[in-house]
């Protein structure tokens, strides 16, 4: 299984503004310091927005910051709401069409990692990812110009 980039950017975009809790973070200052898109971003910060993560502010002193602290929000929740899709292979998708449908135990069996996959992720929040001490050169970052 593999995470959509979309949802690799809106972690970075919520670690970036939990490690800047004390003001606006600018898309710009965040597609430098990951060597991001800056127009991927746009797309990336509204999605969190819609699904308040972020709040937002326009203008020239505008960027975003997160909507709540750290501790508050859960890594399986935040994922949840940004992935499209998690159907591991047909036969755990809306479509099934699977030929081995009902006589296959490999669903069962993909059906239990994904279980565990969320039940694990359910168990961090953006506290737990922002707490090691590798993210201290992030936090001496200056707003791009």
């Amino acid at each position: 299984m593999r995470l959509t980039a979309l949802t690799d950017y809106a972690l970075r975009v919520l670690l970036f503004a939990g490690l800047h809790q004390d003001r606006l973070c600018t898309l710009s200052e965040i597609a430098q310091s990951y060597a991001i898109s800056h127009s991927h971003l746009m797309k990336v910060s509204q999605l969190l927005a819609q699904n308040g993560w972020i709040t937002t502010a326009r203008g020239k002193n505008g960027g975003l910051r997160l909507s709540r602290h750290p501790s508050e929000i859960n890594l399986g929740q935040v994922i949840r709401s940004i992935e499209p899709d998690f159907a591991l292979v047909e036969c755990l998708g809306a479509n099934n069409q699977c030929q081995l449908n009902g006589s296959c135990a490999l669903t069962c069996i993909l059906q239990g990692a994904l279980r565990a996959f969320w039940q694990h992720l359910d168990c961090y929040t953006l506290a737990d990812a922002i707490s090691n001490g590798a993210w201290t050169n992030l936090t001496q970052l200056q707003p791009a110009k």
